[in-house]
């Protein structure tokens, strides 16, 4: 599975040009069949850091954006997603140090970042997001 997310992340990131949170949104949604609206993808368009802000990761609202759109999907209640996605940012704090972006990203931020630098934590952080949906479904 990592092989096929890391081809993934780098299509989406170098020939689609899409930020943190759509490739997390849209591979996860690849990886279990789902099906992601138009409407919801421009939601995701602004999300990778709070556009860019460096607030929280991107790479956490798009898995957050889709274990709603998927658990639901999955006949879960408003309660149990918000308990899941709670859980979710607990772990992934507890395995990456933060949830958010500005610690996240490889090397901070300057004028200088190479283009797609967060691509490994992007590969790392939907293999972790689909392992534990896994875990859960």
């Amino acid at each position: 599975m990592k092989d096929y997310i890391a081809q993934q992340v780098h299509k989406r990131y170098w020939d689609d040009d899409i930020n943190c949170a759509k490739t997390a949104l849209t591979c996860l949604a690849d990886c279990f069949s789902v099906t992601i609206q138009d409407q919801t993808l421009s939601a995701a368009i602004g999300l990778h850091g709070a556009g860019g802000f460096r607030a929280q990761c991107g790479l956490v609202e798009g898995a957050l954006m889709f274990m709603g759109i998927y658990f639901h999907l999955n006949g879960k209640s408003d309660s149990e997603i918000a308990h899941i996605c709670y859980e979710y940012a607990e772990l992934f704090t507890r395995k990456f140090g933060s949830l958010g972006c500005f610690d996240l990203r490889p090397n901070g931020f300057s004028e200088n970042d190479p283009p797609h630098a967060c691509e490994e934590i992007t590969v790392n952080a939907i293999l972790f997001s689909y392992e534990y949906v896994r875990s859960i479904d």
